[in-house]
């Protein structure tokens, strides 16, 4: 028997068509993308470590690309639109690059976006009656197109992120 060889490239579309509303209040449709690549990243404000860590990195990743930041688009997109207000997600966005957009909505209108993305979450109670939210701690890239790229691991080495995010400016 030889190797199961498939006879047609298999893909998964990632992203798609949304709006929502950025933390300034605004409503925020996917066309403002247009033209642009850009990165997707799906947590929260009450987040203890993934959320800030990844907003950080990815702040450092645009001062390090220079002027070239400037041809990318960064979401925070909220898996938390219970608690991440737009007022909220204004004060919280503070403490990052101001070029990271901070998007929130309706749980539905969240709900639709991660399924497009193929994003995961779930929320978990606390032993103290609250909760907390287990997600995707990958951030998605995409093409000026809006066409999935690859991602960029939590965590992910400086150099690497950063070379990935200058092919994705590149378009190579």
């Amino acid at each position: 028997m030889g190797l199961f060889r498939p006879t047609a490239q298999q893909t998964v579309e990632i992203g798609g068509p949304f709006t929502l509303t950025d933390q300034n209040g605004a409503a925020f449709p996917d066309s403002n993308l247009r033209g642009k690549p850009f990165t997707v990243f799906f947590g929260f404000t009450h987040c203890p470590e993934v959320c800030p860590t990844t907003l950080w990195e990815m702040s450092e990743a645009l001062k390090a690309l220079g002027p070239d930041a400037d041809k990318l688009r960064v979401l925070f997109i909220s898996v938390d639109p219970m608690r991440d207000t737009p007022d909220v997600l204004s004060r919280y966005m503070q403490s990052f690059d101001q070029r990271i957009v901070g998007l929130t909505g309706s749980e539905e209108d969240i709900a639709t976006v991660g399924k497009a993305y193929r994003a995961y979450w779930e929320k978990i109670l606390t032993d103290d009656g609250d909760y907390t939210m287990n997600h995707t701690a990958s951030i998605f890239m995409m093409d000026a197109d809006g066409r999935f790229i690859g991602t960029i691991a939590y965590e992910e080495k400086a150099d690497v992120r950063l070379a990935k995010l200058k092919r994705l400016i590149s378009g190579s």
